[in-house]
């Protein structure tokens, strides 16, 4: 059974940031508690963990941020750059079990994993597939893969990721042309939008975020769409996410 089809029928549509920092100039929008993560809850219902990238949390940690969320909140979570980055995908099955095994005490609450490549990654068909399959023969969870070397944005790369039901990320911005739009696994998109001009810290223009709307509403006739903002530097990511989820709603 697909995971995601299963418990985020309702809502199709998911915004949320690269974590749940929030800027003094947006946090008197949130509701109390008792954690920027029981707060940055009361207004989103997505949240995607970047520190997994960087260091491995224990699974208690995960247990208590799913304590520390409603059940119909989901998170996504960044694979470790041991696998993406130092691995290159090859030889990886050690390095998922502990991984995995953490970050399933997320539970219910777990809606999908993040793979995202180094530009110097080139697409190896053999390899990708290999990595993919040992990764779903150990889980259902949902899989968004975000690669930036250009030889992934091919027929054979498309065709391996829709076999093995990975999600490609649709980025901005985008490497090339065919990385601006969402690939591979039919059921769902996710969109990461890192700050454009200048990544990570560039604010998102209203017609910007207004195209960004539409392409989303016209993906969710399909399935499930989540989009992530991660121009965190500069504390834009909260902002144009809600001023995002606001356009969402009206219509």
């Amino acid at each position: 059974m697909n995971r995601l089809a299963r418990s985020d029928r309702v809502p199709t549509l998911r915004v949320g940031c690269a974590g749940w920092s929030l800027p003094l100039r947006d946090a008197a929008g949130f509701g109390e508690g008792n954690s920027a993560l029981q707060r940055y809850a009361t207004r989103f219902g997505l949240v995607e963990i970047n520190s997994s990238f960087y260091r491995p949390h224990k699974p208690e940690t995960y247990a208590r941020w799913a304590r520390s969320v409603p059940e119909d909140f989901r998170f996504s979570v960044k694979m470790p750059r041991a696998i993406s980055h130092e691995c290159g995908l090859k030889g990886a099955a050690p390095l998922l079990e502990p991984f995995l095994q953490a970050v399933e005490q997320l539970g219910e609450r777990l809606g999908a994993l993040l793979l995202q490549l180094p530009p110097s990654l080139p697409y190896d068909g053999r390899t990708a597939s290999a990595f993919f399959r040992t990764l779903r023969r150990r889980t259902l969870v949902p899989v968004a893969c975000e690669p930036r070397h250009d030889s992934w944005f091919s027929d054979a790369a498309e065709a391996m990721m829709v076999t093995h039901d990975i999600a490609r990320v649709a980025a901005d911005p985008a490497r090339c042309p065919q990385a601006a739009t969402p690939g591979g696994a039919r059921h769902w998109s996710y969109w990461r939008w890192h700050g454009r001009p200048r990544m990570y810290y560039s604010n998102y223009a209203e017609d910007a975020l207004r195209e960004l709307a539409e392409q989303t509403r016209q993906a969710a006739q399909q399935g499930p769409a989540w989009i992530i903002l991660d121009n965190t530097a500069h504390g834009h990511a909260v902002s144009n996410a809600l001023h995002l989820q606001a356009m969402l709603a009206e219509r």
